[in-house]
């Protein structure tokens, strides 16, 4: 992992990713109240078949170093991935702003699928396996979902960078 310090100019340490992996292990929960401006919002970034962005705010878990979201195969971030898998995640905390540059992958991995709907049962959506064993399912999703089956996707990041909220402040981009 290469790290460069964005803050040198203004004399300030670099972040340690040890702490922004530290911090996110913790879990960004998006319930109100929860943190961030008084929750947490994380924001998937997807290209648009133009070139454009596509923006749009995603239930993601952090889970084992890593970003994890679902969507449906036929709304727009499910198809702008299916054609171009780069994407990127953002997330404020109270300590730090973080953005993730890389590629979503779809996970057909049954074992993991399942992991992934206990992690979201225990987040409050009662998320289930559905009879393939390679989506979700559950009574309601957040409207942007689109209709189930749901499919899990994994972010591999290839660059992070994140902004420091709190004192003394910095920011830092890692290489990976």
């Amino acid at each position: 992992m290469d790290a460069t310090n964005l803050a040198d100019l203004y004399e300030l340490p670099p972040l340690a990713w040890a702490d922004i992996r530290k911090r996110l292990d913790v879990g960004v929960e998006q319930r109100p109240g929860s943190g961030g401006p008084g929750r947490h919002t994380c924001w998937l970034t997807t290209i648009n078949p133009d070139g454009s962005p596509h923006v749009t705010a995603v239930g993601a878990l952090w889970v084992e170093g890593t970003f994890w979201f679902v969507t449906g195969a036929r709304t727009r971030k499910g198809r702008n991935l299916a054609r171009d898998p780069r994407c990127s995640m953002c997330v404020s905390t109270d300590e730090f702003d973080l953005v993730i540059d890389g590629t979503a992958s779809q996970v057909i991995d049954s074992a993991l699928v399942a992991d992934m709907a206990q992690r979201y049962v225990g987040e409050g959506w009662p998320a289930r396996v559905d009879d393939t064993g390679q989506a979700l399912t559950a009574a309601y999703s957040a409207p942007s979902a689109g209709p189930p089956p749901w499919h899990v996707y994994r972010v591999t990041a290839r660059t992070a960078t994140a902004l420091s909220t709190v004192e003394p402040g910095g920011a830092t981009r890692w290489r990976f």
